[in-house]
């Protein structure tokens, strides 16, 4: 085994681990950081969004021998700290806009949003119907109407 540094949720993490072991299962199994879902571990469905370096990525297809001392690693749980309070403007706006039924790929749909409205804006423009069609996240539950609408709330909140 190997030891593996990265910064998870704004603290430099390390564990003993092959750095074959994907990053999903060092979060979930080694570290206990279970907001990252596992649903299909073939990055197709995107229960485990969460962002490395600000960007969104799935860490059920990342080896954790991949990350390097300074990738910068936030999952849902660490995504207030970004803004300095107890919720991030995206998640309010799930929550005002009743988005979560079973809730199992809010996560995911929460961390595709605001790396979608981040990107949006470097871009220098606001999030428009068309960009809310790059949100991959499968919902089982079908709340894609509710999800938009709080996409567009959380962003203009962000």
């Amino acid at each position: 085994m190997t030891k593996q540094t990265f910064i998870l949720n704004g603290r430099t993490t390390t564990v003993d681990v092959h750095d074959d072991v994907r990053l999903l299962w060092v979060l979930r199994d080694l570290l206990g950081v279970t907001g990252p879902k596992y649903g299909c571990g073939i990055n197709v469905c995107k229960a485990c969004t969460s962002h490395i370096n600000g960007s969104a990525f799935n860490p059920c297809s990342v080896r954790v021998g991949d990350l390097r001392p300074d990738d910068e690693v936030t999952t849902i749980e660490g995504l207030p700290d970004t803004v300095g309070r107890d919720l991030h403007p995206m998640q309010e706006a799930w929550i005002d806009r009743d988005v979560a039924q079973c809730g199992y790929c809010q996560p995911g749909q929460i961390m595709a949003a605001v790396a979608l409205v981040r990107q949006v804006r470097r871009e220098g423009r606001s999030i428009q119907e068309r960009d809310l069609d790059r949100i991959r996240n499968i919902c089982r539950c079908g709340t894609y109407s509710r999800i938009r609408e709080a996409v567009v709330q959380g962003a203009r909140d962000m």
